[in-house]
């Protein structure tokens, strides 16, 4: 099963925020890179939580989407992992990570992804 790259973001985003990723964004980058469709960005307030948060993308991205990462690149000491499906690619960060890469700023250009269907109010 082959989903659109805006469901499999949207699949991320939902993961994110039920396992409660902080200040969850995504930024369609079609038209700016051949990079990836979206960018799925996400922050985590322990190493702990950042891994509990790729793991339930990966899971979800699994069973609703049938797809497994083709890569998953982890900074050493877990303030920002990647994990890359082709079309989507899903940043988490540690706060300090986030702030210092400023993925948001970079990929201004980008489309900003509405998330108000898939995100639980805080």
């Amino acid at each position: 099963m082959s989903l659109a790259p805006k469901e499999m973001a949207l699949i991320a985003a939902k993961a994110l925020d039920e396992k409660r990723g902080k200040e969850i964004s995504a930024i369609e980058i079609t038209d700016l890179t051949t990079l990836a469709d979206y960018f799925v960005i996400a922050s985590g307030t322990s190493n702990t939580q950042i891994n509990a948060l790729c793991g339930a993308v990966e899971k979800a991205m699994e069973e609703q989407a049938g797809e497994k990462p083709l890569h998953r690149e982890g900074h050493r000491d877990g303030t920002w992992v990647l994990l890359d499906y082709g079309c989507v690619a899903v940043h988490v960060f540690s706060q300090e990570a986030r702030e210092f890469y400023s993925l948001e700023r970079l990929w201004s250009d980008g489309k900003p992804l509405d998330l108000s269907g898939v995100l639980t109010a805080d």
